[in-house]
């Protein structure tokens, strides 16, 4: 196994990593829409979840990894009523290459975050 850290995504903020390699696959840990520095961004959904995929980009990338090799993504979402919005956001970033997807709709985010995504890639 290879722990993923880079600084050009959020620290932990916890007792967990950005992300883990193994073998050829790379497991993300969520993602929610805070800055490289740790700042939470104010806005809509559609706002931090465009923050999101930033952060999900930069361990991605530190992985060895892209959002073309993604093969799963688990969106976690505060309210199901905002599913449009976060999938047309989302639907930029997937545009042609659309991986596997879950969708949920749960109680609480970490720092009151509207979304949360994770995901699987292949490593190249």
């Amino acid at each position: 196994m290879k722990v993923i850290q880079t600084n050009q995504a959020p620290a932990a903020i916890g007792p967990y990593s950005q992300g883990i390699t193994v073998n050829n696959l790379f497991y993300s840990s969520g993602q929610i829409p805070l800055t490289a520095e740790g700042v939470m961004v104010d806005g809509d959904v559609k706002e931090q979840t465009h923050q999101v995929f930033k952060n999900l980009q930069a361990v991605l990338e530190e992985a060895g990894a892209s959002l073309n090799t993604v093969v799963k993504a688990t969106v976690f979402i505060k309210d199901m009523n905002e599913f449009s919005a976060i999938n047309e956001v989302y639907g930029e970033y997937f545009s042609t290459h659309k991986p596997a997807r879950s969708c949920v709709e749960v109680a609480r985010l970490p720092k009151d975050a509207l979304v949360e995504i994770e995901v699987v890639a292949l490593v190249k």
